[in-house]
């Protein structure tokens, strides 16, 4: 049986290690309320922008672009985005799992390649000798467009450069702060840029002609959705992280509490026997 030193000691480091993860839940808590600000704000822009490209590739007119054409698939690439650190609930590994779960179809390495985002990510690539085209560490928790442009623009130009025939997005969807889902999404081509859309009565002019427009914007919203889904990202992993640290903070509430009601147990069993022994000694005296 542990003695008392060793118990006090246990709830002691307990204590201790409550007031970490409780920092890091007060830390997440206040990044999580500008990320899931970041995530919404950009939801008007990505909508109009699908909006406008949605209704020149399904207008009456002739134009066309290569990113909207789908091809015969020999290889497929995987944005894969996960956090720089742990200590955030499943919110790594089931992203990793998803990837998993999808390269388990293809027959070798030649059928796929990963462009990692994530310290996480790039890890397990490494690990299990993955083909990365692209990695990427260190995003700032709240990062601009220009942090990420040339990411964005280095995965779109696998496509159009023909060296992937699809790119597929894997990354955790913010839906609440208790609740994050692992999300695959098509980045391109874009072939679906109708599905969910509400039919608009807006009308727009187009200069100089829909094709030059066309050239200019798919790349543009192609870029959008990557950036889209790491402020989605964002969001869900300090979610995850504020949740996973007050779990971990009411542990060491439970733990404190079990640990000391056994202090105190054996310390008064300690006290009983003292006292029992000096009475003894005391009887044996008269």
């Amino acid at each position: 049986m542990a003695s008392l030193n060793d118990i006090k000691g246990r709830i002691n480091s307990t204590k201790n290690m409550k007031k970490i993860t409780s920092a890091m839940e007060m830390v997440s808590t206040a990044k999580l309320n500008r990320a899931e600000q970041n995530a919404k704000s950009f939801v008007p822009y990505m909508e109009k922008i699908q909006e406008v490209v949605a209704s020149i590739a399904s207008g009456d007119s002739d134009a066309n672009h290569p990113m909207l054409t789908s091809r015969d698939v020999k290889k497929t690439g995987y944005v894969v985005i996960t956090a720089d650190r742990g200590l955030a609930g499943a919110f790594n590994s089931n992203v990793l799992r998803e990837l998993n779960n999808n390269l388990s179809k293809h027959k070798s390495k030649d059928e796929y390649i990963v462009i990692a985002i994530g310290k996480m990510a790039r890890e397990f690539c490494r690990k299990r000798n993955m083909p990365v085209a692209t990695e990427v560490v260190g995003i700032d928790d709240q990062p601009d467009f220009a942090d990420i442009k040339e990411l964005a623009t280095e995965t779109v130009n696998l496509f159009v450069n023909e060296e992937v025939d699809e790119i597929y997005m894997i990354y955790n969807h913010f839906e609440s702060i208790i609740s994050q889902k692992v999300t695959e999404k098509k980045l391109l081509p874009l072939t679906d840029l109708d599905s969910g859309n509400q039919k608009t009565s807006s009308s727009y002019e187009y200069e100089p002609n829909q094709e030059d427009i066309l050239n200019v914007l798919l790349p543009q919203y192609a870029e959008s959705l990557v950036y889209g889904a790491i402020l989605d990202s964002k969001a869900s992993e300090h979610a995850a992280r504020m949740t996973a640290m007050k779990n971990a903070t009411d542990n060491a509430n439970d733990m404190i509490d079990d640990l000391s009601l056994t202090y105190n147990r054996l310390r008064q069993a300690a006290i009983t026997q003292e006292i029992s022994e000096i009475v003894g000694g005391a009887s044996a005296l008269e």
